[in-house]
């Protein structure tokens, strides 16, 4: 179905004034980087276009669709790592984390039944806990380094009296995994009252059922808590060990 030129006109206005709004709103704060959610739904924006066109293509081709959830999980990997600082230490432990998660949480969908095991679901569940995958992966290690960060006499203290590096952090391990955790807790919670998840109402609106598409929805929802959960854990257990006081991350 292609799209109406007028109604394609009208889409790109309104997503400028929300852009232009956004920008002004942080320049007048005078907050860092003002500029980088604007770029953000800029590269989103050309993003989605040559995804479409691709997906036209591989959507029914398990090959592709596998390469596509590759290519998605690197760039998520290394979109995470580099929010907590140094890629070269840090991309190891978010992929581990984010491969066990996501992996985790796709082998129960499917091996129970819960979601059919073609490629379009693959790839549309795929996607979605992946992209939720790593936003946990960067809450969680970015609070992690952060307490580390405002708490190292702390650490310190707990290094003196003979702890090991990870005994030390650990009370700030819990305090982050929790941290990371609340935005996809809150958002599953309050689904149908205050949200209504993209995946339903597109499912709703391209014919499916309420009933159905609520079914799709609840699992997409059950898989993002679990990955969000073992990456957040998987993640700052592995940064546990810490010696020396981290740079925060930018």
């Amino acid at each position: 179905m292609s799209v109406d030129p007028g109604t394609l006109v009208r889409t790109l206005v309104g997503v400028a004034v929300l852009i232009a709004v956004t920008t002004a709103v942080l320049l007048a704060a005078r907050t860092p980087v003002p500029w980088a959610p604007a770029l953000a739904v800029l590269r989103g924006t050309v993003q989605l276009a040559a995804l479409s066109v691709v997906l036209t293509g591989i959507i029914r081709d398990p090959l592709w669709i596998g390469a596509a959830l590759v290519v998605m999980l690197a760039v998520a990997t290394t979109t995470a790592a580099r929010r907590l600082g140094s890629l070269r230490t840090r991309l190891l432990p978010v992929v581990i984390a984010m491969v066990a998660g996501i992996g985790v949480a796709l082998l129960i969908v499917f091996a129970t039944g819960a979601i059919a095991f073609t490629p379009r679901y693959v790839l549309a569940i795929g996607g979605i806990v992946i992209g939720n995958a790593m936003t946990g992966a960067t809450l969680s290690g970015r609070r992690f380094v952060e307490l580390v960060d405002d708490r190292w006499d702390d650490v310190e203290g707990w290094l003196a009296l003979g702890a090991t590096p990870r005994q030390a952090t650990a009370d700030l391990v819990r305090r982050a995994v929790h941290a990371a955790m609340v935005p996809s807790t809150d958002q599953t919670r309050t689904t149908g009252l205050v949200t209504l998840p993209g995946a339903f109402v597109g499912a709703v609106f391209g014919g499916v059922s309420p009933l159905e598409a609520g079914r799709f929805q609840v699992v997409v929802l059950a898989a993002i808590i679990t990955a969000g959960a073992i990456v957040s854990v998987v993640l700052t257990r592995l940064l546990a060990a810490v010696r020396t006081r981290p740079v925060t991350p930018r």
